[in-house]
């Protein structure tokens, strides 16, 4: 197995250089589910919830979540994202929604 650049010789975790690294494209998905009473669903869906769009605002969330996962991993570079999706799908049959 290739050794770990962010471990030093003393096993301490350090940020690397990765300037001259080439650029690559990934991607990644995840997934969440919510799930709720039916009527609650249905006010949302029909976009009748006291607090607004539920949906936009969840949608909002998830690309911050996106923009800023660098801060949330420990010694992660900041990520140069060029596409973020965030699709939904309401199973009222289910009472749930899927992100």
């Amino acid at each position: 197995m290739s050794q770990l650049t962010h471990i030093n010789a003393a096993g301490e975790a350090h940020m690397v250089d990765v300037s001259a690294k080439a650029e690559t494209v990934r991607e990644a998905r995840a997934e969440a589910f919510v799930t709720m009473r039916s009527e609650t669903l249905a006010m949302i869906v029909d976009g009748k919830h006291h607090k607004g769009d539920v949906f936009a605002t969840a949608r909002i969330a998830g690309i911050q979540a996106a923009k800023r996962t660098w801060e949330l991993i420990p010694l992660c570079h900041p990520l140069l994202l060029s596409k973020v999706e965030i699709p939904r799908r309401a199973a009222p049959g289910a009472s749930r929604v899927r992100r």
